[in-house]
């Protein structure tokens, strides 16, 4: 069953990679995405492949000079910042809701004490 769930998740992570490509994924789908391809290297592979070919082509055509491992590398890298800066205000979120939270609930408590005593 495991090996099945590795199939279906590099499906879906293969499916992906255009979007990574041109920078269109949501950051819950870069965050999910960067997993992947930390823990898989049959998709790293195949995002090699298909970064080589799309940055690659769309280069040659404009008659740039390029090295596209390095801008490999650094898609990778910029993806990997915007993953943490996007779980430090996600983490962040979820603090501001516990404190928001605990004020109502202190709030309600103090009122039923008003109106109690």
């Amino acid at each position: 069953m495991k090996r099945n769930k590795e199939k279906l998740q590099c499906m879906h992570a293969a499916k992906m990679i255009p979007a990574f490509i041109s920078k269109e994924l949501s950051y819950r789908e870069l965050e999910r995405f960067m997993e992947h391809m930390e823990e898989c290297d049959n998709c790293r592979e195949e995002l090699s492949i298909q970064f080589l070919v799309e940055v690659g082509l769309n280069s040659l055509e404009a008659g740039n000079t390029f090295d596209l491992q390095e801008e490999l590398n650094t898609a990778l890298e910029e993806a990997r910042k915007k993953v943490k800066i996007y779980r430090f205000f996600r983490h962040g979120l979820f603090i501001l809701e516990c404190i928001g939270i605990a004020a109502v609930l202190l709030l309600t408590v103090l009122l039923i004490l008003n109106f109690a005593g």
